[in-house]
């Protein structure tokens, strides 16, 4: 069920406010191109600056939207965990069909406290979780060996890896049992991550080339490598333009150039420097998008 090009849905804005509208149109571009699950409310979609309303509203609205033809994995995740329980409990409540939990930020737990922490989420809300492990966001690595405890636990079935390291999303992928799912939460290393067993991507750039992402995936899939590489290299160029900047300042700009929603963030997030949005400017228009 969750495989493939997973995007990591942006949230619009419009005078400040979701922009309801362009949420509805981003959900039926991606059906219409093959995106294989949507991710809203994470990273990329500001989860940070949204306020408790705001982000229940997203997701029930990509809910609403997705109307069953496409699984919704919403990211529900926090520093605190009665407020990560809060929050899954109204994604399931309101239709989600899974919870993307990302380490707790800023307060560091320790390996046990990680532990607990995602046990607690998983034993309080029946709902498929899916951890997210980025340290270069939160300052914590779910190090493979509590990776593999959390295997074990009911209900975690996975996880978005964006360590970066090949070698520890190898050493998970060893350590775990063989039904976990191990995602790439890095565009440049979806292709590599497949290759050592991984199911997919949680993919920022799908945003703006959605079947291109499909197609890479179900091309490694069905065993065409000759295919999901030309498309892997021809995307890698774009797809270091998306983290010119700190994500998801490049991709809303790339969309609000291709007219896809306004490229409205919120502050602390702020327009790009005219040179990084000309390095932006340049890949799209190699990659033929402008």
């Amino acid at each position: 069920m969750f495989k493939g090009s997973m995007v990591a849905l942006v949230t619009p804005f419009r005078n400040g406010k979701i922009d309801e509208k362009a949420l509805r149109e981003l959900v039926e571009f991606h059906i219409k191109n093959g995106t294989s699950a949507l991710v809203p409310c994470g990273t990329t979609g500001e989860s940070a600056t949204l306020s408790y309303a705001e982000h229940d509203r997203v997701i029930e609205l990509t809910v609403e939207y997705a109307t069953g033809r496409i699984p919704v994995i919403a990211g529900t995740g926090s520093n605190s965990t009665e407020e990560a329980i809060t929050l899954t409990k109204h994604a399931k409540s309101s239709g989600a069909d899974a919870s993307l939990q990302v380490s707790p930020y800023y307060n560091r737990p320790t390996q046990k406290g990680l532990y607990l922490h995602f046990k607690a989420i998983a034993e309080a809300v029946d709902i498929p979780i899916i951890l997210y492990n980025i340290a270069s966001r939160t300052g914590v690595n779910i190090e493979p060996d509590t990776m593999a405890k959390l295997s074990q636990v009911k209900g975690i079935i996975g996880v978005k890896e964006a360590s970066g390291s090949l070698e520890q999303m190898a050493r998970i992928r060893k350590a775990c049992n063989k039904d976990f799912l191990l995602i790439s939460g890095d565009d440049a290393l979806t292709l590599p991550v497949m290759a050592i067993g991984g199911v997919g991507i949680i993919s920022v750039v799908a945003n703006i080339i959605p079947k291109d992402v499909a197609d890479m995936c179900s091309a490694f899939a069905k065993g065409d490598l000759k295919k999901a590489e030309k498309l892997h290299y021809g995307m890698l160029d774009l797809v270091k333009a998306m983290f010119v900047e700190t994500n998801p300042i490049p991709v809303k700009t790339a969309m609000g150039i291709l007219k896809m929603c306004e490229a409205q963030m919120r502050l602390p997030l702020c327009e790009m420097l005219p040179e990084n949005k000309d390095k932006l400017t340049k890949a799209m228009k190699e990659y033929d998008l402008i």
